[in-house]
């Protein structure tokens, strides 16, 4: 199983993109930590997932936030791959089926969109856009992560990062 890991900071010299390693992360906040170290100038910065074409996660840590906000496009990834786990654990609640006294309960998550769909709207993708963008058939994890790059303008240090 391989991740790509991209972690792009908004400053007030525009955006920086790097590669993060995200191997021994236990948790959410270690992740946000570690977008955090990027810059000390940035305003905002995002941490990029994609894994085997499977799904995007994508957290944004904004400088005058103090908990980091978290989306996943597919829970059920969670269940196969320990970096969407990650993400997936930081959501702080996750739909769950109350009253549902069904016999066929599997744990598991749902092949559903999972967390803060609203972290992008004000970088010119919004919660509808980015769960249509997720949720279209035949869309590459890859090819979100460029979308809402282009549409917040940082799409250039993103393909720089990826050597394109």
């Amino acid at each position: 199983m391989s991740y790509f890991a991209a972690a792009l900071a908004r400053t007030p010299r525009g955006w920086t993109a790097r590669e993060l390693d995200l191997d021994g992360a236990s948790d959410v906040d270690e992740l946000a930590e570690r977008v955090r170290d990027l810059d000390d100038e940035a305003e905002t910065a995002l941490l990029l997932v994609e894994e085997d074409d499977e799904y995007v996660a994508i957290m944004r840590v904004d400088a005058d936030a103090d908990e980091p906000r978290v989306f996943v496009s597919d829970a059920h990834a969670a269940d196969s791959y320990p970096v969407a786990e990650l993400f997936a654990d930081g959501v702080e609640e996750l739909d769950t089926d109350e009253g549902d006294d069904d016999e066929d309960d599997t744990p598991g998550h749902d092949s559903e969109p999972l967390g803060d769909a609203d972290l992008l709207a004000d970088l010119g993708t919004s919660r509808r856009e980015l769960i249509a963008l997720v949720m279209h058939e035949g869309t590459l994890p890859a090819d979100v992560i460029s979308e809402v790059c282009e549409r917040a303008g940082c799409l250039d240090a993103l393909e720089t990062l990826r050597g394109a």
